[in-house]
């Protein structure tokens, strides 16, 4: 009997992400050991225990049709070092019983239904090992078999039997021998019975050895009854080359393994034992061996026919039944009929971003650069945990997490106060606000996922925010399928979590206002079709009146400030000249000289506000009109007078009025210099230096020499001896 206390000392549970420990707990439960059992191993990991957390989970574990068992116990203690023994320090042998069972359960091993046994209408010894010969071995393949026994301490046992005669001559002669199979094989005593090997010998001999292919395993389990062996048998569509009854208790079924050596053949009959253990029909492991005995059918024993059932059922081949195999064993949810839940529909996700985003969906904030992306993740942040309005929509409050990929932590810190100073927020539930430093730490989006959820799985999180993307990309981000499976991380993320999963991405290079707002991120179409909510940043083009506008608003803000609520009549409070007019009759020195700085700091900033328009492709929620924003650093304002309203991007103006033909399809150079830039601007160091061998991994090239030539013909980037990669000076 395993000892699972014992293989939890080689398992450090702080070591395991919160998926892997939740299934430590629940082999437990069901390998019958109890709470306080997994409490004790848990509470290794101070930084994340938490004291009644195990009992908690422990009472949800109510058993599946797939559960876990202490095979992941096992598996865990054996990639931290343990190996099993047997007997004094002695390695195990293949014969030895281990108790690992990695098989998945598919056979309900408690509700099968037995099958009965299909005995031959007609008795017909020949032509029964004649099938035999033809489902298992070629013609020129020398068969072992034996009919002579012998009595050892009450036993009836085998001899060594012939070995070196071919399936073709005993077919052959079988044909001829008008029944008479004793004058072909030899006379068997009719109270043992004869046996066969089930796999091809080289004529020298009876050992593992001696097999020249490893095509077939013996399963064979006498702790059931006939009908129910046959019918778990065939349930597992485990694939049969011969299935014989053996005379006594048992089936003997020949499976095609079809291994390409020793090695092979023994780690596949292990999965096979596995598997069908996992199911009911507990195998003799005693017959694990590639050159072990077999029951021959067409011959009796103690009174009993030993026959063949039937030849080459269930799958073709090893292959096919192990993808199968994967395939029914997979953890996805059964189909459910509309009708049983029509009159109770389960509740939608609670909104996060109401009309824009649910709990525990995705959403995408893509937009050039220089649109302020990463402080309108900030300010959605700082909203979520004050329960407030982001871009004219409000938040459900709760706790949030800001994954930090680009920015050092002095300066990520000074951004999140610089952003609640701003938006003139008091920090009342700052406590909802985590944020993880990984400038310089980042790995790709599948080894980052589980760490994230491992550091995340205790805090109820409603939203993660990842920032930017373009730091966890690995491989060629135009295409499908490496970005679907890159996309799928943060599906698992939100899955493991019950969180809202929330990233940003840049726009692909070129004119952006012609396009749909879906197609606007860079690379793959998967960006944009893979989130619950696209919103997209385009900037407006704003025409010198506007920025005039805007000056005189800035600087009637300061003089209104300056003259602390005098009253001021309400068709003068957006005149700055009437008001710098009332400050200069009713301001001392100093306030004077403080308005100055004032007015001098509004103008500054009004000369660099931009104009934005927010977009969205939604998924839940009917499509929004679109939102107008100013950036007015470090946050985005609404504009609130819709002054915007009727404003178009520039690119937009000019692509209407265009007459010019469709531009030509870009070059294999011009695809390869996006790609790079994207590289170097994502792998440069703070001296503006990237590594040659990061930039071929991003990528995705096997070949320096493509990406070296690349380079060198970009015209923007250069490379010297050492592989470090500058860029060229203007």
């Amino acid at each position: 009997m395993t000892d699972y206390k014992e293989l939890l000392k080689y398992i450090d549970p702080s070591a395991l992400d919160y998926t892997a420990w939740l299934n430590v707990g629940m082999a437990l439960k069901e390998e019958g050991l109890g709470v306080e059992v997994w409490e004790e191993w848990s509470r290794r990991d101070a930084a994340r225990y938490h004291t009644g957390e195990c009992e908690k989970k422990w009472k949800g574990f109510n058993g599946a049709s797939n559960p876990v068992t202490g095979g992941t116990i096992v598996q865990l203690a054996k990639e931290n070092g343990w190996v099993p023994f047997s007997g004094e320090g002695r390695e195990l042998d293949w014969d030895d019983v281990i108790s690992a069972e990695d098989g998945p359960a598919i056979v309900d091993k408690n509700w099968v239904e037995g099958r009965e046994l299909e005995i031959p209408d007609q008795w017909e010894p020949a032509k029964q090992i004649i099938a035999y010969l033809e489902a298992l071995f070629e013609a020129e393949e020398c068969v072992g078999y034996v009919t002579r026994s012998y009595v050892s301490e009450g036993r009836t046992v085998p001899t060594k039997g012939v070995y070196d005669r071919t399936a073709g001559k005993l077919i052959q002669e079988l044909s001829r021998c008008k029944g008479d199979i004793g004058a072909v094989l030899g006379d068997y005593d009719p109270d043992a019975g004869a046996w066969v090997r089930f796999n091809p010998l080289d004529g020298k001999g009876v050992k593992n050895d001696n097999v020249t292919e490893f095509r077939f395993a013996l399963v064979e389990s006498d702790s059931l009854d006939l009908a129910r062996q046959n019918a778990i048998i065939r349930e597992l569509e485990l694939p049969v080359a011969a299935l014989v009854y053996s005379g006594g208790k048992s089936l003997h079924a020949i499976v095609r393994v079809d291994a390409a050596d020793y090695k092979e053949y023994k780690h596949r009959v292990d999965y096979l034992y596995s598997v069908c253990k996992k199911n009911g029909l507990d195998p003799d492991t005693q017959n694990r061996n590639p050159s072990r005995l077999s029951r021959l059918p067409g011959v009796t024993r103690k009174g009993k026919k030993q026959y063949l059932l039937a030849t080459n059922i269930g799958k073709s081949g090893w292959d096919e039944w192990r993808d199968w195999i994967d395939d029914v064993s997979d953890d996805l949810p059964n189909p459910e009929g509309l009708a049983d839940v029509w009159d109770e529909m389960p509740p939608l996700s609670p909104p996060l971003i109401d009309g824009v985003l649910r709990q525990g969906h995705k959403m995408l904030l893509a937009g050039p650069s220089k649109a302020g992306k990463s402080y309108a993740l900030i300010e959605l942040c700082c909203a979520i945990a004050e329960g407030r309005q982001w871009f004219g929509f409000d938040c459900a409050r709760g706790r949030v997490m800001y994954v930090n990929l680009e920015l050092d932590r002095a300066s990520c810190l000074h951004r999140f106060k610089d952003v609640y100073t701003a938006l003139g927020w008091r920090p009342d539930n700052l406590g909802n606000i985590d944020i993880w430093n990984l400038r310089g730490k980042a790995v790709p989006m599948d080894r980052l996922a589980p760490k994230l959820i491992r550091r995340a799985a205790r805090k109820n999180y409603i939203a993660i925010v990842i920032d930017p993307i373009y730091k966890v990309i690995t491989g060629d981000e135009n295409s499908a399928d490496q970005m679907a499976n890159f996309c799928n991380q943060f599906d698992k993320v939100a899955a493991e979590l019950g969180c809202a999963v929330i990233y940003c991405h840049h726009h692909s290079k070129g004119a952006q206002a012609a396009k749909r707002s879906m197609d606007r991120a860079s690379g793959s179409g998967v960006f944009a079709r893979d989130p619950d909510a696209l919103l997209d940043l385009i900037e407006l083009e704003l025409d010198e009146n506007m920025t005039a506008r805007q000056e005189n608003r800035a600087v009637c803000k300061a003089c209104l400030r300056a003259l602390r609520g005098r009253e001021v009549a309400p068709e003068d409070r957006y005149n700055s000249e009437k008001l710098l007019r009332m400050c200069g009759e009713g301001l001392g020195l100093a306030e004077k000289m403080e308005l100055d700085r004032a007015v001098d700091e509004a103008r500054r900033a009004a000369k660099i506000l931009t104009a934005w328009r927010v977009e969205g492709t939604l998924r839940e929620y009917p499509k929004f009109q679109p939102v107008n924003l100013w950036f007015e650093y470090p946050i985005h304002r609404m504009d609130g007078d819709g002054i915007l309203q009727d404003v178009e991007p520039e690119e937009d103006k000019q692509w209407r009025g265009s007459r010019k033909a469709p531009a030509k399809k870009k070059s294999k150079q011009d695809e390869w210099n996006e790609t790079l830039n994207n590289a170097f601007e994502a792998l440069k160091d703070e001296n503006g230096v990237a590594k040659m061998k990061d930039i071929m991994e991003y990528c995705g090239s096997k070949s320096g020499n493509t990406v070296r030539t690349h380079i060198d013909e970009s015209g923007f980037l250069q490379r010297d001896k050492k592989g470090n990669v500058t860029r060229i000076s203007q």
